[in-house]
């Protein structure tokens, strides 16, 4: 007696498991797109904290403007001849404000550097000072600023 198969039952027997190729080409497989996505993860992470920087040094040079704004007496008060060292200033509050914002630039920002210069009046044209803000980035050979004109 002789016994045939029905052809579910072949196709049963055809794939009634995986075979030790399979499953390896499976693994490797789930393991590339692993990769891929730990990559993703880094560069993302990347990502997040150049954006945190580069927000830090635009609201840091944005505080300083502030202060210039408030502080007019002289009206080159903050003038630090782009250097920004202590001391430097035209009264004492602005040397304060310097001192302090210098702090939290170096404080702030990887290699956080400061510079603001003063331009004044002409005809036809207001004074103006010019907030640099400096700092340095992972992947970046040359420091990254940023700069803020504030017209008075």
């Amino acid at each position: 007696m002789r016994h045939t198969l029905s052809c579910r039952q072949r196709v049963l027997r055809l794939t009634d498991g995986f075979t030790l190729v399979e499953v390896l080409i499976a693994l490797v497989v789930l393991s590339i797109g692993m990769l891929g996505i730990a990559a993703l993860y880094l560069e993302s992470l990347r990502a997040s904290r150049a954006a945190l920087i580069r927000t830090e040094a635009v609201t840091l040079a944005a505080d300083i403007a502030d202060q210039i704004r408030a502080n007019r007496n002289p009206l080159n008060a903050y003038d630090c001849a782009g250097t920004c060292d202590a001391g430097e200033g035209g009264n004492a509050i602005a040397i304060a404000d310097i001192n302090a914002w210098r702090t939290a630039v170096a404080a702030q920002l990887p290699g956080g550097t400061t510079s603001i210069t003063f331009v004044a009046a002409a005809a036809n044209a207001t004074s103006v000072y010019t907030v640099t803000v400096g700092w340095t980035e992972i992947g970046y050979t040359n420091p990254l600023t940023y700069q803020l004109r504030v017209e008075i």
